[in-house]
């Protein structure tokens, strides 16, 4: 790789995702995460930075055993990045503010593990693009949150799709997947093993966390079983620091997994058809989408002037 960065070349060849990818990698420590927050494969993601350095003629990441960190000239082009999405981010603000002229309140309900890792960044971009709406966020349990939308305490909800949860009232529209993984302590007979199952995890003492408690419960009873949890907890970081204690095994969204845990636990495959975790979008039935509502709705999607049609969700 050259030792010179090539302007020219990377500004034919490189685009905006790719930028905001790289300062994903970079604040994530890990591509894998990384491509989940911006929800593409991890590969394409590798793909994706090798094709930026390539195009600048210089590396800006060093991969090391506790995840990768920028270079010299990485973080120069950190900092460079970071001053083109904020101008492009200026920008749409000062064009929003003489187009849309939205205003009005909104409330969003989502779970903890939601709204922690996917909603807060896209919620504090679109406060800051749209000042007028009065956005209101609160923390619902996961099957709650169809039912918080449909009896018109909150305008827009965003969910895991799990078994039996009540959908009457609502228009769903699918919005992102995300991976489940199961983790396991180091040391544990389990992380010998490249992919496990529920059946494997169930052996051992199987902790969950918020959807996912519904959705051992209804795994276990897809084998004739009844999950049943030691212990009650409410976030992923109580359950994945009693993971690396030795105190069971879990199965988490990955997007939740932050680099302090990855020198503490396994992280393996999990081979079930519901390792895939579909998120969803929910608005009120027979209620035609405000202004605020539909601006947050293509703002989540990255669509600002796009408008998309709801479908249901299976």
């Amino acid at each position: 790789m050259a030792g010179s960065l090539n302007v020219n070349h990377l500004v034919r060849n490189i685009d905006l995702f790719t930028l905001q990818l790289f300062i994903a990698a970079v604040e994530e420590r890990q591509i894998g995460l990384a491509a989940a927050r911006e929800n593409i494969s991890a590969s394409t993601a590798t793909k994706r930075i090798r094709m930026l350095e390539d195009a600048a003629g210089a590396k800006f990441l060093d991969r090391t055993p506790r995840g990768v960190e920028p270079t010299p000239a990485g973080e120069i082009f950190l900092w460079h990045a970071r001053e083109i999405l904020g101008s492009l981010g200026a920008m749409r603000r000062k064009v929003s503010e003489l187009t849309d002229g939205v205003a009005g309140e909104l409330t969003v309900v989502s779970a903890r593990s939601i709204i922690g890792s996917l909603l807060a960044r896209k919620l504090g971009a679109f406060a800051s693009d749209y000042p007028k709406v009065d956005l209101a966020v609160t923390e619902v349990y996961n099957p709650s949150i169809p039912q918080e939308v449909a009896r018109g305490e909150a305008d827009l909800g965003v969910y895991a799709v799990a078994p039996n949860l009540d959908l009457s009232g609502v228009v769903s529209s699918p919005y992102r997947n995300d991976t489940v993984v199961a983790v396991v302590p180091h040391e544990h007979p389990l992380a010998a093993r490249e992919s496990l199952t529920y059946a494997d995890l169930a052996e051992h003492n199987l902790l969950a966390v918020g959807v996912m408690s519904d959705t051992f419960a209804w795994a276990a009873a897809k084998l004739g079983t009844a999950y049943r949890s030691r212990y009650r907890v409410t976030t992923s970081s109580t359950v994945l620091s009693l993971v690396a204690a030795g105190l069971g095994v879990t199965a988490v969204p990955e997007c939740e997994l932050r680099v302090e845990y990855l020198d503490k636990v396994a992280v393996r495959e999990l081979r079930e058809p519901w390792a895939v975790r579909r998120l969803a979008i929910a608005t009120r039935q027979g209620q035609a989408r405000g202004p605020a509502v539909q601006a947050l709705i293509d703002y989540l999607f990255d669509q600002p002037r796009a408008r998309l049609d709801a479908v249901d969700t299976d």
